[in-house]
């Protein structure tokens, strides 16, 4: 197992092209996202149908594996300053044991 870095913003669908291109040019070299849902500041937001709009979730939960904290931290605080005045977001950083860290550019 090596030692990486995990970024996690959960943030609305129509910045996800964004916070994408901020992870990439820190480095990242990849990203996955889902649906999601869940209760904040900004009220309550499902996944749902309901919370639908043209069969796209308004909510997406981006995840990325990158090299150290200082690059984790370097993506989210471009994010927060870019988008989470006018959008709703959390981001957060977390240490994660990975396989295969050449797919990650780790070694």
């Amino acid at each position: 197992m090596h030692s990486a870095t995990k970024v996690v913003i959960i943030t609305e669908r129509s910045i996800l092209d964004g916070v994408a291109a901020i992870i990439e040019a820190h480095g990242g070299t990849g990203y996955t996202f889902v649906e999601a849902g869940g209760k904040g500041s900004r009220g309550k937001r499902g996944s749902g149908r309901a919370q639908v709009a043209g069969g796209i979730s308004q909510n997406v939960k981006i995840e990325a594996i990158v090299a150290n904290h200082d690059v984790a931290e370097a993506i989210t605080d471009d994010v927060v300053a870019k988008y989470f005045t006018n959008y709703a977001g959390v981001a957060y950083v977390e240490t994660v044991e990975i396989l295969r860290p050449e797919k990650f550019s780790l070694v």
